[in-house]
């Protein structure tokens, strides 16, 4: 339709302007004289058609009821004021066409009158008015700024809403640049602009808006604190196409900004207590608050806290015994101690003005500790809403930090207890030098199951345990003092290494002594899947059985041959503990004089940066190099392990082995022959009196006598008889045979004849016992050179 057409062409023009509207002028006898081409689209008649008819009828309102005139009369005089009205016209093709009326009265000569008829389209006319109405309440009522900046960019024009807000008078800000109106704004969103005036020329240069820009910054009636606008810029042009200006409408979105950034901030709260220490975890607070919420935050936490203890209160429940833990600040002063805190701890509100915060880090009623936060102008000071926000995050870090605390404490439970079970002091046996130590992980998984022993046993000989039981904690600590417990007590019985891994083994596949804490919990006993290694070395031959369940092989430096080239031992693996279906494998080596032995657990070698290849090589180096302390090799091994940044905890057993001197031993064989017995307690005094020991021939000649006793009349053949003199100023006397019968120790009665010679042997000796090998058993008894007789005993025998 035309007046769609017309409505298109116009766009947002004034419908009664000189190029938009329909002119027809009328002389004074009410003939239509003149007929605009916008006329004729409007109304749909040629000019030749309605020059010269009545202006009644050419623009006859087909919805008038009766005749109605609306132009004056011939010869009367022409109204003072112009007016306007609706008609109705119907066109010549039958259509209607609703239009608007402004008619304008006009003098011609002899004071004749005429009018000027300006016509447009109904609809276009309220679409215009609607457009002015609400331009008109866009200047005048609604809470959006608009200011035009004219094509040198400086300020031409602002409404109402900035003048009132802004607090400007006309000569503040007409021809000034933006960079001088608001000296001190920054662009928030989106990056890349500098500044306004950038802004402002790249929409006046390329005609794009920009829009929902955020700007941030003090305006002259708000200089106290900084607001938050929302910006959008669009150019102005004529109808030529030729730019204006740019005109910028703005809405203070203040309060929606700091709504969003605290809900920001809250989601990133998550961020808070990513470990169990708590330091970590309250600088993850003062990080996340300072300087998106605060310009200053200062945290104390309780001393009985870091130390994993419960917090004590004073009576006004504000925690005691505070030790500062971080102290952030963007630049300005932070919060001091002292400083007068208008938010204290207890205080249910804010006040007005409010810029410091304290807040506790509460957790059912106990303060673990304090946050203080401070803004400094211009921020705006802290609001109802910034006060539950705050509260929030320490309630956060307060259950973070009590975390920590309950870790702490677990943590020190659980490696005391390991320090407990672990030997406090190794025995220091004839024939080896020893070196050790116990890394606790340095993460959150703590201490673990890692263990290690010395077990002096008969013959100068000596076991070494390592062993690595699953999992971490209290657990494991405790799984570890019951296996190490039950390695001693296999240990006792003078077992070879595969024949007491078996025994181990059994112990806990099949639920003895308390391994499995409760019927049906066997696949959640740590003792299962745990590791060990079992060696024992004799120092009289330089020789070391060993036997493994599932546990890495020992290093050994030289690898028994006496070179100076470290590798690990060629051990046959066994299954860890628990799993059965495998038998467990003992091998001999005989190591060289001077020998190294390194027994350790996978956390001493593995780490997530290096394999367990890798870490085994590195130990094997510290091994090569030039022989100095074990303590020092322990010192690099375990430096080489926190360079690998592990997370297991670790054991390290270092064993220097030595050979008996030969001129300490003394071996004799005896003849199967009741007669022979006193020809070994001759032996036995010659060599004491070669070695100086006179004191001791007394005792060790009882002792020979009854054990060979015993060893011919019921044993089997051979008979062998071994004298060892040991470091520790002991002497160490066995007597060996083929048989498999042990003598047991009874108290004989008054009119028994025997029965009493084991009994002495036990009293006169310090320790005594049988051990068994394939070739039969052995009787052995340790005399203590400075241990004094018990004469008495003798008395009535």
């Amino acid at each position: 339709m035309a007046t769609t057409h017309t409505s298109r062409d116009t766009g947002h023009q004034n419908p009664f302007g000189m190029t938009t509207a329909a002119m027809i002028i009328v002389d004074a006898q009410g003939k239509v004289i003149g007929w605009s081409p916008t006329a004729r689209d409007l109304y749909g008649a040629d000019t030749r058609d309605v020059l010269g008819r009545s202006v009644s009828e050419v623009l006859r309102d087909v919805r008038a009821q009766g005749d109605t005139q609306t132009f004056w009369a011939a010869g009367a005089s022409a109204p003072e004021e112009a007016w306007s009205e609706t008609r109705t016209v119907r066109r010549p093709d039958g259509s209607l066409v609703e239009t608007v009326l402004r008619i304008f009265p006009v003098e011609q000569d002899r004071g004749q009158p005429a009018w000027v008829v300006m016509a447009a389209a109904g609809a276009r006319y309220r679409q215009w008015m609607t457009e002015q109405s609400m331009l008109s309440g866009l200047f005048t009522q609604a809470p959006v700024a608009l200011s035009v900046y004219g094509p040198d960019l400086r300020l031409k024009w602002v409404n109402a809403i900035v003048r009132e807000v802004m607090g400007w008078r006309t000569d503040d800000w007409v021809g000034q640049p933006d960079s001088t109106v608001f000296p001190h704004g920054t662009i928030l969103s989106p990056s890349g602009y500098r500044d306004m005036d950038e802004v402002l020329e790249q929409v006046l240069r390329t005609g794009e808006a920009v829009l929902d820009l955020h700007w941030h910054g003090p305006t002259p009636a708000t200089s106290a604190h900084y607001q938050v606008y929302s910006c959008s810029y669009f150019r102005l042009q004529d109808d030529a196409g030729r730019p204006l200006g740019v005109c910028e409408a703005a809405v203070d979105i203040t309060e929606r900004y700091e709504a969003q950034s605290r809900l920001a901030l809250l989601s990133r709260a998550g961020g808070i207590g990513t470990t169990l220490d708590i330091g970590q975890t309250v600088r993850e607070l003062a990080e996340l608050v300072v300087p998106d919420f605060a310009d200053s935050a200062r945290i104390e936490v309780a001393e009985t806290v870091l130390a994993g203890e419960e917090a004590l209160s004073s009576a006004s429940g504000a925690p005691t015994g505070l030790r500062l833990m971080v102290e952030r600040t963007t630049g300005d002063p932070p919060v001091a101690r002292n400083d007068p805190l208008l938010g204290v701890i207890g205080s249910p509100s804010t006040t007005e003005g409010q810029r410091l915060l304290a807040l506790p880090l509460l957790l059912g009623g106990t303060a673990l500790g304090t946050v203080a936060l401070g803004r400094q102008p211009p921020r705006a000071p802290f609001t109802e809403e910034d006060r539950a926000l705050a509260e929030e995050l320490a309630s956060r870090t307060a259950v973070c930090v009590d975390n920590a605390r309950r870790y702490i404490r677990e943590h020190g439970t659980a490696l005391k207890l390991q320090r407990e079970l672990l030997p406090q002091v190794l025995p220091r046996p004839s024939g080896i030098e020893l070196a050790h130590r116990y890394i606790p992980a340095t993460g959150p998984l703590g201490v673990g199951g890692d263990w290690y022993d010395v077990i002096p046993l008969s013959g100068a000989r000596v076991g070494l345990v390592v062993g690595d039981v699953v999992g971490h904690g209290v657990d494991a600590a405790a799984t570890m003092g019951r296996l190490r417990t039950s390695v001693r007590a296999l240990a006792a019985l003078d077992l070879p290494p595969d024949e007491l891994l078996t025994r181990l083994d059994d112990l806990v596949s099949q639920a003895r002594v308390g391994i499995h804490r409760t019927p049906g919990a066997e696949a959640t006993d740590r003792a299962l899947g745990a590791t060990c290694l079992y060696a024992v070395y004799d120092p009289s031959s330089r020789t070391c059985a060993m036997a493994s369940a599932g546990h890495l092989p020992p290093v050994a430096s030289g690898g028994g041959t006496g070179a100076r080239q470290t590798e690990a031992l060629d051990l046959p693996p066994g299954p860890p503990l628990g799993i059965g279906g495998l038998p467990f494998e003992s091998k001999e080596f005989e190591f060289a004089e001077g020998t190294v032995l390194a027994l350790f657990t996978d956390g001493m070698v593995e780490a997530r940066s290096r394999d367990v290849d890798e870490g085994v090589a590195d130990l094997c180096g510290v091994l090569d190099a030039p022989a100095g302390s074990l303590q020092q090799a322990c010192d690099e091994i375990v430096s080489l392990r926190v360079q690998g940044s592990v997370d297991d905890d670790a054991a390290l057993l270092l064993v220097r082995i030595h050979a008996l001197p030969a001129d300490s031993m003394a071996f004799w064989h005896v003849a199967s022959d009741p007669a022979e017995v006193a020809g070994a307690r001759a032996l036995v005094r010659g060599k004491l009196e070669e070695w100086g020991l006179d004191d001791a021939a007394f005792v060790l000649e009882l002792v020979v006598s009854e054990l060979v006793t015993n060893a011919i009349r019921y044993g089997r053949p051979p008979v062998s008889l071994r004298l060892l003199r040991a470091a520790d100023h002991t002497l160490i006397c066995e007597v060996s045979d083929g048989g498999h019968t042990s003598p047991h120790l009874r108290r004989a009665g008054n009119e028994d004849e025997g029965g009493r010679g084991l009994f002495l042997v036990a009293q006169f000796t310090g320790l005594w016992g049988t051990r068994y090998s394939d070739r039969g058993k052995t009787i052995w008894a340790e005399i203590g050179l400075e241990q004094e007789v018990p004469l008495d005993l003798l008395v009535g025998l």
